[in-house]
């Protein structure tokens, strides 16, 4: 694998996708930056996946447009060594090795057999290579899923729900590894419904509902400001001693203080001299998995309508499209 493989911004604007009468992408913008990992969150029905497919060409937008690179899929002079995708983990033939399956789209690709060893050992199924890809554990065809999508050593990768399947080693190692393609310099963009993972892994946040954006930001933006969240029966002289140490605060939840400020001996040590009691005193920890739920609490549209075949001429073929 290269030592830098700079990355191409992924720019999303105004992206719309019709099904007939029911609207599963609205209006979508964002934008995925290089160097970076991006995770791409919403309810079942959001529109994530239809979202990826058109960034990816394999579904036609009804309006707006995604491009890599300022390029859209479609028009790229060579996609599989510019966007690497693993939308589903059983695009494969399951009578096929895993080593044979990477042979076949290397060759396709002209892409030389020795990448294929590289990536079966790069992600760690080396011992697996030999057998039936229909034999594969859940686990084991992601990561069959996430070789093919780097064959080309590609400067974009998308990927959507690689943990599924995956045990707590393999998701800690996935963690550890897109880490280190986005410390190359591509730009990832992970679809993903387990919030405290992808809290550990993303640098930047994109959350959708109803096919609409609803908050777009970096990880750090997010979660917000950190603090320290106090408890003590008299918030308000505990404020004035604060303020007297110039350590701003605000009310919280119950009968907390939250404290603009991390030094957590400070806020002890402002309470001490000021004869108040404190019955907890803790980092502010900012929620992800609160913060979702209360921007997409309430009826999902999207998933409780019909989920009806595309009408004709929606879907692109994989010639005309993507082939993740």
């Amino acid at each position: 694998m290269s030592t830098t493989t700079p990355g191409a911004r992924i720019e999303v604007r105004g992206l719309t996708k019709r099904f007939g009468g029911f609207t599963a992408v609205d209006d979508l913008s964002f934008d995925v930056e290089p160097g970076r990992i991006t995770g791409f969150l919403g309810p079942n029905g959001a529109g994530k996946t239809t979202t990826l497919r058109m960034v990816l060409g394999l579904v036609r937008a009804t309006a707006g447009d995604a491009t890599i690179g300022g390029v859209r899929y479609v028009d790229l002079p060579d996609p599989l060594r510019t966007v690497g995708a693993a939308l589903e983990a059983t695009n494969f033939h399951p009578g096929r090795s895993g080593r044979d399956h990477l042979r076949v789209l290397a060759d396709a690709a002209s892409v030389p057999t020795r990448r294929v060893d590289e990536l079966l050992e790069l992600t760690g199924i080396p011992a697996a290579a030999r057998k039936r890809a229909g034999q594969y554990s859940m686990g084991m065809r992601q990561r069959l899923g996430l070789a093919a999508a780097l064959l080309g050593d590609p400067h974009v990768l998308v990927l959507d729900e690689p943990t599924n399947g995956l045990d707590p080693e393999g998701i800690r190692w996935l963690r550890g590894f897109l880490r280190r393609l986005s410390a190359e310099g591509k730009t990832i963009l992970v679809s993903s419904h387990l919030l405290r993972e992808v809290e550990q892994t993303v640098d930047d946040v994109v959350i959708i509902a109803n096919g609409r954006l609803v908050k777009a930001g970096t990880m750090a933006d997010i979660k917000g400001s950190p603090g320290a969240v106090v408890r003590t029966s008299d918030r308000a002289a505990l404020a004035g001693a604060l303020r007297v140490a110039d350590v701003t605060s605000i009310p919280g939840e119950d009968d907390t203080l939250i404290a603009d400020t991390t030094d957590l001996r400070l806020v002890g040590d402002v309470a001490l001299r000021a004869g108040l009691p404190v019955y907890g005193l803790e980092p502010k920890r900012a929620d992800l998995e609160a913060l979702f739920f209360q921007l997409t609490e309430g009826t999902n549209r999207n998933e409780t309508a019909a989920t009806a075949a595309p009408p004709e001429g929606d879907a692109v073929t994989a010639q005309e499209g993507a082939n993740p």
